[in-house]
């Protein structure tokens, strides 16, 4: 969708934002190196987020969430794929030359597909901690509860869920830097996942469900 076929309505509020999006892409390219977006990109990627994903077996008392987690991060997949193929709004004409399209629907930009995964892992960490706190006592600890868990309570530390957070952001932030997409594009993507998370944590957990 472009500012040319979109609705009355919706083609200036392209514009401003293709416009907002360029002057953010233009201001910032001086200033970071591409590989530090690339690495940015690399690690939201859902190639490289899926397979990490299998850590939580590596935890007993985070097992229960591996399952919500995964398909959440499947339907998103899927989700923002078909929004793609609906919307087909173009991506930035200066988007890094380094991109390739693993399906067809990557080469279209609304909404963000990074955006929406890294929006959903930071919610899911967020949202999965609190209703998870009771199940932490599990004395047993892996070496990832070493890094994630605090030992005297067994909750997930406080600033793995900020430190999540801001990879989330950055990240997001790092589509626009790196032209692969508009302003609203990574908007979009980010309250979409977070609205993904909720929907895992409410339906998705089906040890929750099969157990009422």
């Amino acid at each position: 969708m472009s500012p040319s076929t979109a609705p009355v309505f919706v083609g200036p509020i392209l514009a401003v934002d293709a416009a907002v999006s360029r002057v953010i892409h233009t201001a910032a390219k001086p200033l970071l190196p591409p590989f530090l977006l690339l690495l940015l990109e690399i690690s939201a990627d859902f190639r490289f987020s899926f397979p990490v994903s299998l850590s939580l077996l590596l935890s007993p008392p985070l097992r229960p969430f591996l399952i919500p987690f995964l398909l959440g991060l499947l339907f998103d997949l899927i989700f923002v794929g078909i929004v793609k193929l609906i919307f087909r709004r173009a991506r930035p004409a200066y988007n890094h030359p380094s991109m390739s399209a693993a399906v067809s629907a990557d080469h279209y930009s609304f909404p963000s597909g990074h955006a929406s995964r890294v929006f959903f892992v930071a919610a899911s960490v967020h949202f999965f901690t609190s209703v998870a706190e009771a199940s932490m006592v599990d004395p047993s600890y892996s070496f990832l509860d070493g890094w994630v868990r605090d030992h005297r309570d067994g909750e997930v530390k406080g600033n793995v869920v900020v430190g999540v957070w801001i990879w989330a952001t950055v990240t997001a932030v790092s589509r626009i830097l790196l032209g692969r997409h508009y302003v609203l594009d990574v908007a979009a993507g980010a309250c979409l996942g977070i609205l993904e998370a909720l929907f895992a944590l409410r339906f998705l957990r089906f040890e929750q469900i099969f157990g009422r």
